[in-house]
Parts: structure tokens; sequence; C-alpha cells
């Protein structure tokens, strides 16, 4: 399938989608995940992952734009949803040097940022090791990728 949106369905309870972030879940707030939830998983789905992005960041790097927020992978197939602040999954690095999730904070000023929450369905028991980059992820991640949606929420500092 490779990286297609399909029928699946991302949803927070914490924002709508377009809406903002609530601070909780920033770099300025408690900067724990929200909790979100999907449905309609392709069949032959085997495990899932979580990304959040942020391209509308003014960071560029060889291969790559914007900044990563998390990365979260070897989610079993009968996980749907996930709490606030979750301890599920393998959590990969982010931008921030570190693994685990690591919420909104843009420069001030710096305008609107969108940030893309993804759900992959896949159609393996992938059992990536922790601390994958979004890069290394991906690279393993999507001859797998049967499935997959976003939800995009905003955040902005004065």
């Amino acid at each position: 399938m490779g990286f297609a949106l399909s029928d699946m369905q991302l949803i927070s309870p914490e924002f709508e989608s377009r809406g903002k972030i609530p601070a909780r879940y920033t770099g300025e707030g408690e900067d724990v995940s929200p909790s979100l939830a999907w449905s309609g998983a392709p069949e032959g789905t085997r495990g899932f992952a979580i990304i959040c992005h942020d391209p509308d960041a003014p960071l560029v790097k060889p291969g790559a734009y914007g900044f990563v927020h998390w990365v979260l992978y070897n989610l079993p197939p009968d996980v749907t949803n996930l709490e606030a602040g979750t301890s599920l999954g393998t959590a990969g690095h982010t931008d921030f040097d570190r693994s685990g999730y690591g919420g909104p904070m843009p420069p001030g000023g710096h305008g609107v940022h969108h940030y893309f929450f993804w759900v992959l369905a896949l159609d393996a028991d992938l059992q990536a090791p922790p601390g994958l980059t979004l890069e290394q992820f991906l690279e393993r991640a999507e001859p797998h990728v049967i499935g997959m949606n976003r939800l995009v929420a905003t955040y902005t500092r004065d």
C-alpha cells in the first residue's frame, strides 16, 4: 500500500481535528502525550505505530524537514487507544534528542504550528528495538504499512 491514507480514523478526546492542543500536552504544560483512539484498521493488522511531527518547525536537515515529537511503535494489534501519558509500546528517538513524547513548544512569535499525529497499521509485528529515529523506523516499517491516517492539531506561542 505504501504511504496513502486509508479508511482508518484517528481521534483524541483532548482536542478536535484542526483544534488547539491543550497546554497540558505541550512543553509549556505537563508535557505528556494526549489520549488517542483509532478505528477501521484493515484486516491483517499485526501492529500499530504512532508518530507526531511538526512540519512548520523552522528546521531542515538532510533528508528531513520539520520536527519529530513522537515515535511510538511495537503496539499490539488489540490496542486501539492510548491513555494520556501512555507507557505502552516502544519509544523511538525524537528531535528533542531523547526518547518518548515531547510536546509542542514552537518558537515564540513563530505563528501557528500544525502537529500531525499519525497512526500506522502494519501487517507484521516488527519487534523493532527502542530508540529508533523516525527515519530508521520508517525504513523498517514502510514495506509493512497497510493502513494509516492522521489527526492534525495546532499550537502557537506568543
